[in-house]
């Protein structure tokens, strides 16, 4: 499923604006743009962003794959480092939640964390996503 730019955390207009000029509106185009070093390479030098701006941004877009995980659920995800759909795949949704809750609790990113029977949703689709990032 593919979410507009303006969902991932870390993009300014003014990003937005340079990516779009690629052609690369929504995650999909971005994680096609950005699925090998070498493609970032050439996104970097054609935008003037850096790489590392570009690999954050891809393992944002690459969490979204997941239906349910937008920018919130990103963003409590990567605070436990899991950045990609191959970190959640890895996880133990029993082990995951708490962090999570944990997290949560500290830096108040949602009213509404996710449950567990979410987590285990989320990593159960993690596991049968394809690994679209080379690293």
């Amino acid at each position: 499923m593919s979410v507009t730019l303006g969902e991932i955390r870390g993009l300014t207009e003014s990003i937005l604006k340079t990516l779009k000029k690629q052609g690369v509106t929504d995650t999909t185009a971005l994680l096609d743009a950005t699925r090998t070093r070498q493609r970032r390479k050439e996104l970097a030098a054609s935008t003037g962003l850096t790489t590392e701006l570009l690999s954050q941004i891809a393992r944002r877009a690459d969490l979204t794959r997941v239906k349910g995980v937008g920018r919130v659920y990103c963003d409590l995800l990567e605070e436990v480092n899991v950045n990609t759909v191959m970190d959640l795949a890895s996880q133990d949704a029993e082990a995951l939640h708490p962090q999570l809750i944990t997290v949560n609790v500290v830096r108040q990113f949602t009213q509404r964390p996710p449950s567990l029977e979410q987590i285990r949703d989320f990593v159960a689709q993690a596991k049968a996503l394809p690994d679209l990032l080379e690293a």
